[in-house]
């Protein structure tokens, strides 16, 4: 992204009170870029005035790959549990059996939360944080990409 968009979207929010942050991602050939501008003061932003964070190209979660009717949660209060590797993701040991969380699962730290198959090898995943997920975002048996949102969960829940 151009610095001088970034320098527009800050005086936006300079100009605008009522807003405490502006976010804009886009994709490109499969790869996305994302720009954070946010207020002092604003939950979250631990950074200062206008500061800005521009991301390095990932390749995230498809919009089709998220289950239908599930968004995104929006707010900061929520931590994500990533995809360490390419691979399919599978929410339970065996395909009969009840997934390790679901929404609403309370997880601790080093709990296995899914698994990940790479190369024929069956990978546990653990959660890195302690709350209750509010989200899973990968489709079960589906491909994952490395750096992919598998699961939102509230620290304080």
């Amino acid at each position: 992204m151009k610095l001088d968009i970034i320098a527009q979207i800050v005086q936006i929010l300079k100009d605008a009170p009522e807003v405490g942050a502006i976010e804009i991602r886009r994709g490109l050939f499969g790869a996305w870029s994302s720009v954070r501008v946010s207020k002092a003061g604003h939950v979250g932003n631990s950074m200062g005035a206008g500061h800005v964070l521009v991301s390095q190209p990932t390749l995230p979660a498809s919009p089709a790959s998220r289950p239908e009717g599930v968004s995104a949660p929006s707010g900061p209060a929520l931590s994500e549990i990533k995809s360490p590797m390419v691979g399919t993701f599978y929410q339970s040991p065996e395909p009969a059996a009840q997934p390790y969380v679901k929404v609403g699962s309370r997880v601790n730290v080093g709990q296995v939360v899914c698994i990940i198959e790479a190369m024929k090898i069956m990978n546990e995943i653990e959660s890195e944080v302690s709350g209750v997920i509010r989200e899973v975002s990968a489709q079960n048996a589906q491909p994952v990409e490395f750096g992919q949102v598998l699961f939102r969960v509230d620290p304080h829940g």
